[in-house]
């Protein structure tokens, strides 16, 4: 697959030249549009569009009130100005080849009402795509969350975990060895990527290893609870989209230099615009080069993002998306645990390492999508989407710390890993409105299929397996009590592993509008999975197998039904039933055949509010999640004989996870917004079976935070005697944690198998100056030093970053 990446890279920058000569072509034979926007009291009217009738092309005016439009062949056209909340204005006029037409308008509003229509404006909030039928908020009976582009750009964030925390009940609570983030809500937690991923990328599955590059995102979208009837097998409590950065019609970019404490530097350019009429470009590229503050560990990564725009008509965008990602960094158990994944090492310090001298990772990934959309009419809508992702990974390091004695004694092993996921997907959805008599119905209908190809390869040192290789001894307290190794082994290929599996889903959902008042909602999904039997390669004997577990197919409906009251126009009340399930692993102990999905139950209570005219939203939900066919391990065989096959399992376990959460966004004026939520989740076993091996009634699941909080506010001053500084504070509140792993009833273990974590408080304080198309922001993260960790497993323990400096410079054009 290296070569394929080669090549994308090679033919990404052959496209940009070619497309730079028709550009360089087009504009010598086409014209311009160009003029100022003034209120009526003649003030600068900024944020107005302005659009060409006859064609897709539309501007937005700046600070100034200026606006341009570029490559306009010649003729005659209507130019519409428009606002929200603003009376629609029109002018004919003739645009000339080589030539640029000036045209001004004055609104009927002054400055003071403009900026009570923009205020409005920004506060909306918007459907989120994810959602698949352009549901607006107030109409959606489901609790969701957006992470703007102002919010990404004001936090200087560069990771996803570092985005999701400002969605109430949702948290970073993994991060998977150093290479890999893992995101919780509502008791449930999505990892990586796999055959049940819950990351998307432009509403299409997505491969998350290696940190996908959150700083040139427009937004991230979160659906919170179920979402198995736009998705099938995805998390029950959360699925997250990323939503890229598009091409534009008009000309402009950004350059920037992003540097922070421990030798962080991270360059990056942002380039759009058009390159005929009807074709545009946006080519984004971003180099990081990072320490830590861990020691020994770094990161260098290599970012590229071309994708062009096509208007094949009036009514018709083709969008061409790829983007390829070379990463190496260093995998890192942080600083591991003490007895076994008992006891936390809070005696050494945030820095100490204890991979090898030489652990490495390296991944490739590309992805190539294509996003087709056609409007019929204003009512009905087409979109198709087909997309591809590779992504390899070789990496080599000590095996995982888990059976690291009470005083720090650990003998280290060696794992290599060489993997490689190739994600395909396909997708076509169908909305529509229409009545039948008073009643207006808001559909969606569609189909989606993906596979996801999985291969692994297997190493051993001397002829044997690498699982038993013995390195060396480490004491984790104490690096200097041991010599520590530093030659690399030689692990040799022994065997491949290839797991195919496909997913097919069949969806329709309709939104019915009885009055303006009383809505429902109601929806089916219809999904089938098949799991491949997996095929092994065995490199050394030139032989070939299969693996033990034969090929599994399930199926399961996932059915939402929801009524909404809007007693006014700007708040909205809904109860919702909505269903998941769960893929399982292992034998039913009464068939002997595979074992069903475990179905989830989901219901909801939520109320969504706009007050003081919308400038500040407020939303509230209540649920319930249960799963009441959880899959345990029988305690008897069919013959009624003792059962000591982890394999053989039963569907009468169950969880339930109770919770609520707020929240408050507030957009005061265009100079002052804040972000805040709060959450709080109880999941836990509710019913076992009371057997050995059985899940302990009553106790908490592992991971999910018990209560999540997070509160944004920036101010940029308006007077002139501070005109273009901005200040904004940030803070996170992650609550008490169950690392390790849950209790079983006679499990072998004397001692709880539970980790607890405490909760704990970052402060992150930011300021900025920004003068014409220059801006600088410096932020200090986590001003109070607070120490704290995020735990996988019991292995796996990574303290919290301590007080950092980050600044970005900035060049607009």
């Amino acid at each position: 697959m290296k070569t394929h990446y080669t090549l994308f890279i090679r033919l990404t920058f052959l496209m940009l030249l070619l497309c730079s000569i028709v550009k360089a072509d087009d504009d010598l034979a086409n014209g311009k549009i160009s003029g100022t926007i003034k209120t009526s009291d003649g003030q600068p009217a900024a944020f107005v569009t302005v659009s060409v009738k006859e064609l897709n092309r539309s501007a937005s005016t700046t600070d100034d009130g200026s606006f341009l439009i570029s490559n306009i062949k010649p003729g005659s056209y209507t130019l519409v100005v428009s606002f929200v909340g603003s009376r629609v204005q029109e002018k004919q006029i003739t645009v000339m080849a080589s030539k640029t037409t000036i045209v001004d308008f004055t609104l009927t509003e002054n400055a003071s009402q403009l900026n009570e229509v923009i205020i409005n404006a920004n506060r909306a909030p918007k459907p989120v795509t994810l959602d698949k039928a352009n549901i607006r908020a107030l109409d959606l009976p489901q609790s969701t969350g957006t992470v703007s582009k102002r919010i990404i750009e004001d936090q200087q964030i560069n990771r996803l975990g570092d985005a999701v925390k400002n969605v109430s009940g949702v948290s970073l609570t993994q991060t998977r060895g150093g290479v890999g983030e893992t995101f919780s809500a509502r008791g449930y937690s999505i990892g990586i990527t796999g055959a049940s991923g819950s990351i998307f990328k432009n509403g299409v599955l997505t491969n998350t290893a290696g940190f996908p590059e959150a700083s040139t995102l427009e937004s991230i979208e979160i659906l919170k609870g179920s979402a198995a009837l736009q998705y099938g097998n995805v998390s029950g409590g959360l699925i997250i989209n990323m939503v890229t950065k598009k091409p534009q019609f008009e000309s402009g970019g950004e350059v920037a230099m992003r540097y922070g404490s421990y030798a962080m530097f991270k360059p990056s350019v942002d380039v759009y615009g058009p390159l005929s009429q009807n074709v545009a470009f946006r080519l984004i590229g971003v180099y990081e080069n990072d320490g830590s503050y861990r020691n020994h560990v770094y990161t260098e990564r290599k970012y590229v993002n071309p994708s062009l725009l096509f208007n094949l008509g009036k009514n018709t965008t083709l969008l061409i998306e790829g983007d390829y990602l070379r990463e190496s960094l260093t995998p890192d158990f942080g600083i591991g645990s003490l007895n076994n994944g008992q006891a936390i090492p809070t005696m050494v310090p945030r820095s100490q390492y204890i991979n090898t001298a030489w652990a490495y990772s390296h991944m490739n990934q590309f992805s190539a999508m294509a996003t087709l959309n056609h409007k019929f009419n204003d009512n009905w809508h087409l979109n198709g989407i087909l997309s591809a992702q590779g992504t390899d990974i070789d990496s080599y390091q000590a095996s995982l710390p888990n059976t690291v004695s009470a005083t720090g004694e650990w003998n280290r092993g060696l794992a290599r890993a060489k993997t490689t996921e190739n994600d395909y997907t396909g997708q076509i959805n169908l909305t529509g409105k229409f009545k039948t008599g008073s009643i207006s119905h808001q559909i969606l209908v569609g189909t989606d299929v993906t596979k996801v190809l999985n291969i692994t390869n297997g190493f051993s040192i001397g002829g044997k397996n690498i699982s038993t290789y013995a390195y060396d001894k480490i004491n984790t307290i104490d690096l200097g009590k041991y010599t520590q190794r530093t030659d690399i082994p030689n692990a040799l290929d022994t065997a491949r592993i290839k797991a195919p599996v496909y997913r097919v889903g069949t969806y329709a959902q309709d939104l019915v509008s009885f009055t303006d008042k009383i809505k429902m909602l109601a929806g089916i999904r219809w999904s089938w999975q098949q799991t491949y039997q997996t095929d092994i390669q065995y490199l050394q004997k030139q032989t070939t197998g299969q693996g033990a577990a034969i090929t599994r197919y399930d199926r399961a409906f996932s059915p939402k039904v929801a009524f909404i009251y809007q007693p006014v126009s700007t708040s909205s009340i809904y109860v919702s039933y909505s269903n998941n399930f769960i893929v399982n692993s292992g034998t039913d102990v009464t068939t002997g055949q595979g074992l069903k999905p475990s179905l989830v139950n989901q219901y909801e209570v939520g109320a969504k509010n706009e007050l003081f005219n919308g400038k500040i939203i407020a939303n509230l939900s209540v649920y319930r999640i249960i799963n009441s066919n959880l899959a345990v391990v029988a305690p008897f065989k069919a013959d009624g004989t003792i059962n000591s096959d982890n394999t053989v399992k039963q569907l009468n376990g169950q969880t339930t996870s109770d919770g609520f959460e707020v929240d408050i966004t507030g957009h005061i004026s265009k100079n002052l917004y804040f972000v805040t939520g709060y959450s709080y989740n109880n999941a836990r076993y509710t019913k076992t079976s009371g057997l050995k091996g059985s899940p302990i009634s009553g106790e908490r699941l592992v991971i999910g935070p018990k209560s999540t909080a997070n509160a944004t506010l920036f101010y940029t001053f308006n007077d002139p005697a501070f005109k273009g500084f901005k200040v904004g504070a940030t803070a996170f509140y992650t609550g008490n944690r169950m690392a390790g792993y849950n209790n079983t009833v006679g499990q072998t273990q004397a001692y709880s198998r539970l980790v607890p974590v405490g909760g704990f408080t970052t402060l992150d304080l930011t300021a900025g100056y920004t003068y014409k198309k220059i801006s600088l922001l410096a932020s200090v993260t986590n001003i109070t030093n607070t120490l704290n960790y995020l735990i996988h497993d019991n292995y796996s323990i990574t303290p919290i970053a301590p007080r950092q400096l980050l600044t970005t410079l900035a060049y607009k054009f």
